[in-house]
């Protein structure tokens, strides 16, 4: 495949993501083996050390501000990086068979992608859901130790939180980013929505990163991929972002959120595509041999 189609492929998700907001995984995989025809777990293991690279610079963003709860992201990280080498480790040693391997990656792909476009196309209604449990719950805005508190209070849901989304992410490369905000509004309603946003990005670098160097150390990582796309998709998200208060920012989104619910179903229903199998060479008989062999060398 020309590098070239690598280049543009980085280019289309990075300016998307620009645009939109929706998080590079959710796109970037698909793309990758629907259109590139990249291996499910190349593109899966590659695609989540480019979301580790991507989204670090936007975690800088959010430290320098003071948008990141740290807390919060350790104990995420309490469950999510164990649950991410154990995902790996067994993987490597009980998926045996490369097609099954390779189906058990792309079901749950599937799914995870058809929930991303479902979140992506009804984004205003479960907005509109989450506004309404945060007035009910929200109160006088708590001081830094209150919100300690509260952190500990619900740690054991952060941690299977973080188990959860270990699993999924290490499987799919897909939902580090939007489950993980859903789960914390609705854990800590008091908390600005701008700092549940920086902590969730701070966490996914992490994850992203451990599950990424799983993949990579299984040889599910191809390094010259990474750079191709990482090439074409951080000029990309400059361009994006500058741009993106004069696009139609609703109709991109509804469109995406279509395009993966239904790349999603085909995972899903199609999980591994055999190959056509290559016609066997034609037998050479004997006196075809023989005959060859007597011809004089020039």
């Amino acid at each position: 495949m020309n590098d070239l189609y690598f280049v543009l492929a980085g280019i289309l998700v990075g300016f998307c993501v620009g645009v939109t907001g929706v998080g590079g995984g959710s796109l970037m995989t698909p793309i990758l083996i629907s259109f590139l025809r990249v291996e499910p777990h190349i593109a899966i293991g590659t695609d989540l050390l480019y979301a580790a690279i991507s989204k670090f610079c936007g975690s800088l963003v959010h430290a320098k501000k003071l948008n990141i709860v740290w807390p919060i992201v350790f104990w995420l990280a309490v469950g999510s990086i164990p649950a991410s080498l154990a995902t790996t480790w067994a993987l490597e040693h009980f998926m045996g068979g490369a097609k099954e391997y390779k189906k058990m990656l792309t079901i749950v792909l599937g799914g995870m992608l058809v929930l991303t476009g479902i979140s992506i196309v009804f984004r205003a209604r479960i907005e509109a859901y989450f506004n309404r449990h945060r007035a009910d719950t929200a109160g006088v805005p708590m001081s830094n130790d209150e919100h300690a508190q509260v952190i500990i209070k619900h740690k054991w849901w952060i941690i299977v939180m973080g188990v959860v989304l270990g699993f999924f992410v290490t499987l799919s490369s897909v939902g580090a980013g939007a489950f993980g905000i859903m789960a914390l509004v609705l854990l800590f309603p008091n908390l600005p929505m701008i700092r549940i946003i920086g902590s969730d990005v701070a966490h996914a670098v992490l994850l992203t990163l451990v599950a990424g160097l799983g993949h990579l150390k299984a040889g599910n990582v191809d390094l010259h991929l990474l750079m191709l796309l990482l090439a074409g998709s951080i000029p990309a998200i400059v361009v994006g972002t500058l741009l993106s208060s004069r696009l139609p920012d609703q109709f991109i989104r509804k469109v995406l959120g279509i395009t993966l619910m239904l790349l999603g179903t085909n995972f899903m229903v199609n999980p591994v595509k055999a190959k056509a199998p290559q016609p066997a060479p034609a037998p050479v008989s004997a006196p075809a041999r023989i005959a060859s062999s007597e011809i004089p060398a020039r």
